[in-house]
């Protein structure tokens, strides 16, 4: 095909390839980045320029008893951080983002400097006791058990010195774990797909 018949080829369908850069485009582009940011949970990375792995967990490294405990990183079984990140279309533009609070902490990594406030203090002691395998109606004697049993237990003895710590701030260092941002790999995925398009344009009947 000459340059100039490409040209009038492009002239007859500006209408539809107009509509398709205007309208179309921003939610096919915008659902490709939705699922590419969110498969950053499955694998436990993110991918630009190659796979860029997270940070292992503390609880995944200590273990533990709880369903939490099974986890990946950033996952939970509520799974706020995936299931928020969103896409807004408009015309010629998307818009991708994760409007919770934490989420810019976790994407870009940080120190966090929170109040040791009462109410933490019993969540610990709650976490302290759950990490221990211990019930509300056990026994002086099995609480005793369990207690000295959990002297083994990091994720336990973590707990512990929350509740317990005389600090009225804390100081917590946020990895980054990445799953929102600039993408090769995601970009030449929105190129392709936007050249099959308009592909299908140019061979199309007007």
């Amino acid at each position: 095909m000459e340059l100039k018949d490409f040209s009038n080829q492009l002239k007859s369908h500006s209408k539809q390839i107009d509509h398709l850069m205007r309208r179309r485009l921003p939610v096919i582009a915008g659902r490709m980045a939705k699922d590419f940011f969110q498969n950053s949970f499955r694998i436990s990375a993110f991918v630009n320029g190659g796979v860029h792995h997270w940070q292992t967990t503390g609880r995944q490294l200590a273990g533990g008893k709880t369903a939490a405990s099974r986890y990946g990183p950033l996952l939970s079984s509520r799974n706020h951080l995936f299931a928020s990140i969103k896409y807004t279309p408009s015309d010629y533009r998307v818009k991708v983002a994760n409007d919770l609070l934490y989420a810019p902490i976790h994407n870009w990594g940080g120190t966090l400097h929170p109040s040791v406030t009462p109410k933490m203090r019993r969540f610990a002691w709650a976490m302290f006791y759950r990490e221990a395998g211990i019930k509300r109606n056990a026994s002086k004697k099995s609480k005793k058990k369990r207690t000295d049993e959990a002297a083994a237990n990091p994720r336990a003895q973590k707990w512990r010195a929350l509740a317990l710590t005389k600090k009225k701030k804390l100081s917590v260092h946020i990895p980054q774990r990445q799953f929102l941002g600039d993408s090769r790999e995601l970009q030449d995925m929105i190129h392709e797909r936007t050249k099959q398009e308009i592909i299908k344009i140019l061979n199309s009947q007007k």
